[in-house]
């Protein structure tokens, strides 16, 4: 299908619950061709196979049924535009025949592909026979995985598009597949095309998470016009692998390139291996200008064969979670909450004792209002009200549920100032656990399917990634400051974004200036910054930081390995996704001759 100008596609969801504005506001203002709904997080892919062994014909994210299409499908297919989306989770095809349903009720025809071949649960006897380990920190297979499902990649839904789907509804795809896809549909990329390949996944990653892209979560968060009304981006692609980031008109947000490199730097590892199925992307070199308000063009990725194998995310249930949080006002708050919270503790591992059961396997208490996430950078204990947050975790469902009835006794008995029980009963809920590994892709063949037609592939890579094939930048730090320095904290030098990577998390540092980036560099060591974020090693085994350099963006980007006290749906931290991380690391001191400022 080459020939095509420029194809526009939105970006409307980041996540299971992202705002059901986003739809509405792209068909009505995007002008686009496309759009695509990311759903599926890590974690999410356990609680929907939870979902599932309840109820057989759930498993997808429901929102997607029946609230987007449900609302919005007779003007979707009016407008000829398509869907692109992971909103099958682990039962694409419930989730197809439920769109299904809603089409034929409101009189609409549409042609729904629906792609499979990522879930290997069917085959959890014979991977759990040849002692595979955990890719990240070597443990052994676990007794039961919930869910296994291999991150495929955009070929599907080529294909998918190709045989002529209007929407395309897949289970796990790496999220910037999503993207990828429709551009290999539209401008004929070849699988062998890896500079495109790597530009359509850039692409891709950038509008995955929705509004992150057009202002949302920004440094500067001051600047970000109409919250409310925050525009969701749209991305206008050309066959060369160039494409502008952008957002319906009259609507909030904000798109210059500090907040689209914000972006592009979240959740990502090595910027120069981001290993994906179609592609390993080079993003170090990637430039951006502002070609229009509230334009940006985004240019510069290199790409290289991909691996020979597939990532597979896998999740077990290891124990159980209870987390309860108890508001305390007064002077002294802060100390009479945890002062409580510590007595909690005991009265029922006292109990436990009695009846049996051993102490809590984790407990975490964290005071809302007295900067417990920052460690001994906390700034203050001396606030007169708290939400003092207790965090425990047990091998076993019942003594969770003693002290679950046990938590708000001490309205009456303990701390004066204790306000009760506003949120109500904590619930008890099982911990979840990522165990991930890598399987060779000729071993995961994957099928699509539209309408009657049915068609099955088995990947067969033509080349594979070679690490050797990279050249590292070279960058060098800030020589001798000539004049008086000036100690400023980072925020006023460059602009931040953290995400989480598992239970490793990356910290990506943008210089506002060319010539702020040096001396950013010189007192941003790894060693530096290790020290300063010392406080959310804690429980690590192996602790470690390492920086990237991003001379494209004038960036530098950090993983902070093992960060995350277990991460996602395993940690009780206040913090286990890592939306704060960049905002701690902003404050970190940096010597800057006083002209430049």
């Amino acid at each position: 299908m080459k020939g095509k100008k420029a194809i526009r596609i939105g970006g409307a969801s980041a996540f299971l619950g992202d705002s059901s504005i986003s739809v509405p506001q792209l068909i009505k203002g995007g002008q686009v061709d496309y759009i695509i709904m990311d759903y599926l997080a890590e974690v999410t892919m356990s609680y929907l196979a939870r979902s599932k062994a309840k109820r057989p014909h759930m498993g997808y994210a429901p929102y997607f049924v029946d609230g987007t299409m449900s609302q919005n499908i007779r003007e979707i297919v009016g407008r000829g535009i398509k869907i692109v989306t992971n909103a099958g989770g682990i039962n694409p095809q419930a989730c197809r025949d439920a769109v299904l349903k809603i089409a034929d009720h409101q009189g609409v025809k549409v042609n729904i592909a629906v792609v499979e071949g990522d879930d290997l649960m069917p085959r959890h006897t014979e991977l759990a026979s040849r002692n595979i380990t955990e890719m990240n920190t070597g443990e052994p297979w676990p007794e039961k995985m919930m869910n296994m499902n291999a991150y495929l990649g955009a070929e599907p839904i080529k294909e998918a598009l190709d045989m002529g789907a209007d929407i395309v509804i897949t289970g796990r795809v790496v999220d910037s597949a999503l993207t990828l896809g429709p551009l290999m549909h539209e401008f004929g990329w070849n699988t062998t095309d890896y500079d495109l390949l790597a530009a359509g996944s850039l692409a891709g990653h950038i509008i995955e998470c929705g509004a992150q892209a057009s202002g949302g979560l920004f440094t500067d968060w001051q600047e970000v016009p109409d919250w409310a009304n925050i525009g969701y981006p749209v991305i206008e692609c050309y066959e060369n692998g160039r494409f502008v980031v952008t957002k319906p008109v009259d609507t909030g947000g904000l798109v210059i390139p500090a907040a689209v490199t914000e972006q592009m730097l979240y959740e990502i590892g090595d910027p120069q291996i981001y290993l994906l199925p179609d592609v390993t992307g080079d993003f170090s070199q990637v430039r951006m200008n502002q070609t229009g308000q509230n334009q940006v063009e985004v240019f510069g990725a290199i790409g290289r064969p991909p691996t020979s194998t597939y990532k597979v995310y896998g999740a077990f249930h290891d124990g159980y979670r209870c987390i309860a949080v108890l508001p305390v006002i007064g002077m002294q708050a802060v100390q009479k909450a945890e002062r409580q919270a510590k007595a909690l503790i005991e009265r029922t591992e006292a109990i436990f004792e009695k009846q049996g059961f051993g102490k809590y396997r984790a407990t975490l208490i964290e005071c809302l209002g007295a900067e417990s996430a920052y460690g001994p950078h906390a700034r203050t204990r001396d606030t007169r009200e708290t939400a003092c947050k207790i965090s425990l975790e047990h091998d076993f469902q019942e003594p969770l549920e003693i002290f679950a009835n046990e938590v708000f006794a001490p309205t009456t008995s303990m701390a004066p100032g204790t306000t009760g029980w506003f949120a109500g009963k904590p619930a008890v809920s099982p911990v979840i656990k990522l165990f991930s590994f890598l399987i060779p892709k000729p071993e995961v063949p994957f099928q699509v399917t539209v309408g009657e037609q049915k068609r099955s592939f088995r990947p067969e890579p033509k080349d594979i990634f070679n690490p050797d094939s990279i050249v590292r930048p070279q960058v060098e730090d800030a020589g001798q400051a000539q004049g008086d320095l000036l100690t400023v904290p980072l925020i006023r030098l460059a602009w931040g974004r953290s995400g989480d990577k598992g239970n490793s998390c990356n910290i990506g540092i943008i210089a506002r200036k060319p010539e702020f980036l040096p001396f950013i560099r010189k007192s941003l060591t790894p060693s530096a910054v290790h020290q300063f974020m010392n406080h959310v090693f804690e429980g690590a085994k192996n602790p470690r930081v390492e920086r990237f350099d991003l001379p494209g963006v004038q960036a530098l980007n950090f993983i902070l390995y093992e960060s995350l006290g277990g991460g996602q749906a395993a940690s009780l931290r206040l913090d286990p996704l890592a939306k704060g991380m960049a905002q701690q690391l902003l404050e970190f001191p940096i010597p800057i001759p006083a002209s430049l400022l």
